[in-house]
C-alpha cells in the first residue's frame, strides 16, 4: 500500500522537472518517433528556425494524441528505466538541458497530465509511492580506477555531522567574502543539499537489480561494475520520510541552514530564482533520526525547483531516488558476502 495520499500527485508530478522528464520517457518508450519532435521543439526553442506561435506545438499534440492507458501496462523494469533516465539527466549547476525547457513549455505540461494520471494508476507506483524498505536495503561499492569506492564504512564511524555543519558554515563565508552578489556572474560551488558525503547510503533491492541506485544515481561517473552488499538493521531506526515537497519544505523549515552565497549562482542557473536559500541542517536532524529516505515519488515531485520557506527557498539537489542516507552508522550492519554487478550494453546484470 502507499504510504502517503498526496492531495494530486499527477499534479504534483507535472509541477517538477524530474516528474515531468520520466512521463516523457514513458512515452518516447511507446512511441518511437516521439524523441524527434522533441529535438525539433528544442531546436525551435534555441532560436535556430525562425518559426513562430508554441514551439513546442508537435510535442504536445504527439502526447495527447498518445494513448495513456498504454502507461498502465507498463512492466516495472521499463517504469524503473524511465525514473533511471530523468536522474540521469538532473543538473543543478546549469541551465535545465534542451529537453527540460521542452518539457516545461506550458502545452506540454498540460498534455502530460494525461500520462502523469496514468502512471499513478499503474501497478509499478506502489514501489514508487512507498517508503524505506527495512527488511531490503542494499549498500553498493563501485569499481573505480582499480579499487572498489567508497570504503566499507566502519561499524562505529559515525560521520561528524557537527564537523559537516562547521564546513558548510564555513564555505558560506568564504563565499560570501570571495564570490560576487549578481546571479548572472559565472561562478560555480556546492550546489547539493545532501547530508555528508560521509555519511553511507542505501536503496532497496528488486527482484531484478541488486539495488536500486545502480540504475537511478545523480551525477553518477558512468561506472560499469558493482558490488553489492546485504544491510540489517539494527533496529529500532528512526527514518525521517521526504515524500514529496511538503515534507521537504517541513524539513527545511525545522532544521534551518543558510547557505545563500555558497549556492546562489548554481542555483540561479538552475531554477531561475535569486534571493535566500537554505538547505536542512543535517547535523541538527542527526539529533533525533538515524537516517533520511527520499522515496522515488519523492524525487518525482521535489527537485530541481525552488520551494519556498521561511525567509526564502529551498532546493532539494544532489539525491536519488529512494536513497536512505544513515546519520547514524551504528543503525545498519553489511552482511553475507556482496554480490557483483556489471553494467552490459547498458543493463545492470548480475555477473556470473
Amino acid at each position: 500500500m502507499a504510504y502517503v495520499d498526496l492531495v494530486d500527485t499527477a499534479e504534483l508530478i507535472i509541477s517538477c522537472p524530474r516528474g515531468r522528464r520520466v512521463c516523457a520517457e514513458l512515452v518516447a518508450e511507446c512511441d518511437g518517433g516521439f524523441l524527434g519532435r522533441v529535438w525539433e521543439a528544442a531546436g525551435r526553442i534555441a532560436g535556430r528556425d525562425g518559426s513562430s506561435g508554441d514551439p513546442a506545438a508537435g510535442v504536445a499534440a504527439a502526447i495527447q494524441a498518445f494513448g495513456a492507458d498504454a502507461i498502465e501496462r507498463l512492466s516495472e523494469e521499463i517504469v524503473v528505466g524511465a525514473v533511471a533516465e530523468a536522474t540521469d539527466f538532473a543538473r543543478y549547476w546549469q541551465e535545465p538541458d534542451e529537453f527540460d525547457r521542452v518539457y516545461a513549455q506550458p502545452s506540454v505540461v498540460t498534455a502530460l497530465r494525461s500520462v502523469a494520471d496514468a502512471l499513478v494508476r499503474s501497478p509499478p507506483f506502489e514501489l514508487l509511492n512507498s517508503p524505506v524498505d527495512r527488511a531490503g536495503q542494499r549498500w553498493v561499492q563501485w569499481w573505480h580506477d582499480g579499487g572498489w569506492y567508497p570504503e566499507q564504512p566502519s561499524a562505529t564511524g559515525d560521520a561528524d555531522m557537527r564537523q559537516w555543519r562547521n564546513q558548510v558554515v564555513a564555505a558560506e563565508e568564504r563565499a560570501r567574502r570571495e564570490l560576487g552578489v549578481d546571479p548572472n556572474d559565472n561562478w560555480s560551488g556546492e550546489w547539493w543539499s545532501t547530508p555528508s558525503l560521509e555519511c553511507p547510503a542505501t536503496s532497496r533491492a528488486l527482484p531484478w537489480l541488486g539495488a536500486l541506485r545502480l540504475a537511478a544515481m545523480e551525477d553518477s561517473m558512468g561506472w560499469e561494475r558493482a558490488r553489492v552488499w546485504p544491510v540489517a538493521l539494527n533496529e529500532p531506526v528512526r527514518v525521517l520520510e521526504i515524500d514529496g515537497p511538503t515534507a521537504w519544505r517541513a524539513l527545511v523549515d525545522a532544521y534551518p541552514l543558510r547557505v545563500t552565497a555558497s549556492r546562489r549562482h548554481d542555483w540561479y542557473r538552475a531554477v531561475g530564482r535569486n534571493g535566500e536559500w537554505f538547505i536542512p541542517d543535517w547535523a541538527a536532524v542527526g539529533a533525533e533520526y538515524d537516517a533520511v529516505h527520499l522515496s522515488a515519488v519523492g524525487y518525482l515531485t521535489t527537485p530541481g525547483r525552488a520551494i519556498d520557506v521561511a525567509g526564502g527557498a529551498t532546493v532539494l539537489a544532489g539525491w536519488d531516488p529512494d536513497l536512505t542516507y544513515w546519520l547514524r552508522r551504528d543503525r545498519f550492519v553489511l552482511v553475507d558476502d556482496p554480490v557483483e554487478w556489471r553494467r552490459i550494453d547498458g543493463q545492470w546484470r548480475r555477473a556470473i
